[in-house]
């Protein structure tokens, strides 16, 4: 940071300014934790000395807060992986239901919104197609924060919902899907070839909300990568520049985790396995009636609190994942 050009890319500069920062933290949270370990260990020596029922109460109370506080700083320090640190690009696309489906869209995109903004993360809408009469069809979100997409690539696959619609007037039970999609967002850094000539790159006017400039000039971006026919969409900037580059981020971060993914299937092929996680499984179910119940079927984690789930409290899921996978890669 000290060095005179650090500031000459500013978005590297900010980039590396929140590494450190979190590394900073990582160290400063280990120092905490050892100091009230040590604080701990006098006062159990003290209250065995002096025989302190009174004290050893509290003991036990600190001890049940510090084992939670050690639980959060080991679940950080699981993120090691290369790109576990970058943010993320997450999107969620309803399946078969019409209307249904995209109003349950719609409750995932609330819920992804909510823990984002309870961890400090910024959230950015990329794209963002409504639905015909609630909902949503599509949406793609930029997840702005350190380790986000290392907690969030726990929420790939498909979420189930029951419950009884809304939109349904005879009031019957109905089974909803939304697939989610979680890539990096990978930088120019990072070595992947795009091909000028495996492009169809398309501009129409944007929709929905976004201020006066919408729908006056064709500023919205689709990129057509024709080799693997993956398609991006960003129609969240002003200018038609900023948002191809924006979509060649996004197509950049989806190469590369095709390319990881045909990697870990070749993997899979040598070692005789096939991935239980992958896209288009169904990884959750959220059950409103007849019961109310989440359940992850990955690590059979659940709660029957699914409002706080809806409000974006995801934590013990994403933990139980990534302990999961910890214990499977050992």
């Amino acid at each position: 940071m000290a060095a005179p050009d650090f500031w000459d890319d500013n978005d590297k500069a900010q980039a590396l300014i929140a590494e450190m920062n979190a590394v900073k933290s990582s160290v400063d949270q280990y120092n905490t934790l050892q100091q009230e370990y040590d604080d701990i260990e006098m006062m159990a020596e003290l209250a065995e000395e002096e025989n302190d029922e009174a004290l050893l109460s509290e003991i036990s109370t600190s001890v049940s807060a510090l084992l939670k506080k050690m639980e959060d700083f080991e679940l950080q320090l699981l993120l090691s992986q290369p790109y576990d640190k970058m943010n993320a690009i997450l999107e969620l696309h309803p399946g078969a239901g019409g209307t249904e489906s995209q109003d349950w869209g719609s409750m995932l995109l609330r819920m992804y919104t909510r823990w984002a903004e309870k961890r400090g993360f910024k959230v950015e809408t990329l794209d963002y197609l409504p639905g015909d009469e609630a909902g949503i069809k599509s949406v793609t979100l930029l997840i702005k924060g350190y380790n986000a997409y290392g907690y969030l690539k726990a929420e790939k696959g498909v979420h189930r919902l029951v419950r009884i619609s809304p939109f349904d007037s005879s009031g019957r039970r109905h089974t909803s899907f939304v697939s989610c999609d979680v890539v990096p967002e990978i930088t120019d850094d990072v070595d992947i070839e795009i091909r000028t000539e495996d492009l169809k790159i398309d501009t129409y006017r944007a929709s929905g909300a976004g201020g006066q400039h919408i729908n006056t000039t064709d500023s919205a971006v689709r990129i057509t990568h024709l080799p693997t026919g993956i398609v991006v969409t960003c129609q969240n900037e002003r200018s038609q520049i900023k948002n191809r580059e924006r979509a060649m981020t996004m197509l950049r971060s989806k190469l590369y985790e095709r390319k990881l993914e045909e990697q870990q299937k070749e993997l899979d092929e040598i070692r005789g396995e096939q991935s239980d996680i992958a896209w288009g499984s169904q990884i959750r179910s959220y059950v409103f009636h007849p019961y109310s119940m989440v359940k992850d079927h990955r690590t059979s984690v659940e709660t029957g609190n699914v409002g706080a789930v809806m409000d974006g409290d995801l934590d013990a899921f994403i933990d139980g994942y990534l302990r999961s996978q910890i214990r499977t890669e050992s």
